[in-house]
């Protein structure tokens, strides 16, 4: 991908970013029905989610310059679902979960899920954590997609509220 005049970062979102964040993530839910998916149209997630990511200095935004064009929650060894895979992770230690990833739709297409788990990336390697796990609907192949073209395993299956999800774990290296 050509980033060329892109100005591209990553950081924790603020409780005043909470409506931009939303819109980011209602677009996101649109996109996932008209694909058929039924990922995120069950109420979740919802401001209140997002504001508990805020919060909990788990929410992160991507901008381009001053604008926001991405979230994602970023928590580290805070993922109970994960602890009854159905499946093998490829590691037992630290790692960091990537949770809520999406994309305003001006942005769609420029492969910015794929720069967002590289900040994610590099965001553990600060943290000394060399693991990254995720999950998605069984539907959503475009996550899925990114996950596999960027070097993510898939490890088997996760359960939440009351589904199934695919998941999936990137072991990274220390340096970039």
């Amino acid at each position: 991908m050509n980033t060329a005049g892109m100005n591209y970062a990553f950081r924790k979102a603020t409780l005043s970013e909470l409506p931009v964040i939303w819109e980011i993530l209602q677009q996101a839910i649109i996109r996932r029905k008209a694909d058929g998916s039924n990922q995120w149209q069950d109420g979740y997630p919802n401001p209140d989610v997002v504001r508990k990511d805020i919060e909990q200095h788990t929410g992160f935004v991507m901008t381009d310059s001053d604008t926001i064009i991405g979230y994602a929650a970023v928590l580290i060894n805070d993922e109970p679902a994960y602890q009854d895979i159905e499946g093998k992770w490829l590691t037992n230690g630290d790692f960091v979960v990537v949770h809520r990833v999406a994309v305003t739709d001006k942005y769609i297409g420029k492969g910015l899920a794929k720069i967002m788990l590289e900040f994610i990336e590099s965001y553990a390697r600060s943290k000394n954590i060399f693991s990254i796990k995720a999950d998605t609907n069984f539907d959503n192949i475009a996550m899925m997609k990114t996950f596999e073209k960027t070097g993510y395993v898939y490890c088997g299956e996760v359960f939440f509220r009351g589904s199934a999800r695919k998941a999936y774990e990137k072991v990274i290296t220390k340096a970039d």
